[in-house]
């Protein structure tokens, strides 16, 4: 069976993208409990605002390979903000289940960085750009 590196990489973006765009759309509805979150921490509320660039722009980026590079960069910045801001007593336990206490943010971190080394492939929207 012959490779498909690009077919591989264009699963790994929709799987990345479009399950962090949901997580995104999601906090449309209000950021007022990431405002707390910060300002509990001591940091400026308007820093809330920020969600929407690391789990809705960074992922249609990703998504549509546009600049995936640059979208996996965003959404790498996001993950780990979210993991030691809000995740941060979890980051060394295991859930009830045996899994990594911040598993589903270790996926979408992994898989950025992943983009972020390979560029989206053959089948995204650009492929010429450094950033793609």
């Amino acid at each position: 069976m012959d490779k498909n590196n690009d077919l591989g990489l264009l699963i790994l973006r929709i799987a990345i993208g479009g399950l962090m765009l949901l997580h995104g759309l999601a906090k449309l509805s209000g950021v007022s409990f990431i405002e707390g979150m910060l300002a509990e921490s001591g940091l400026p509320s308007f820093l809330a605002y920020g969600v929407y660039i690391t789990e809705i722009v960074g992922p249609l980026l990703i998504l549509v390979g546009f600049r995936t590079r640059l979208g996996a960069g965003i959404m790498i910045f996001g993950a780990l903000f979210a993991m030691f801001l809000v995740h941060s007593a979890e980051i060394f336990t295991l859930n009830q289940h045996g899994g990594w206490g911040v598993e589903l943010l270790g996926l979408f971190l992994l898989g950025a960085l992943a983009l972020f080394f390979t560029g989206g492939g053959k089948l995204a929207l650009s492929t010429g750009h450094r950033w793609d």
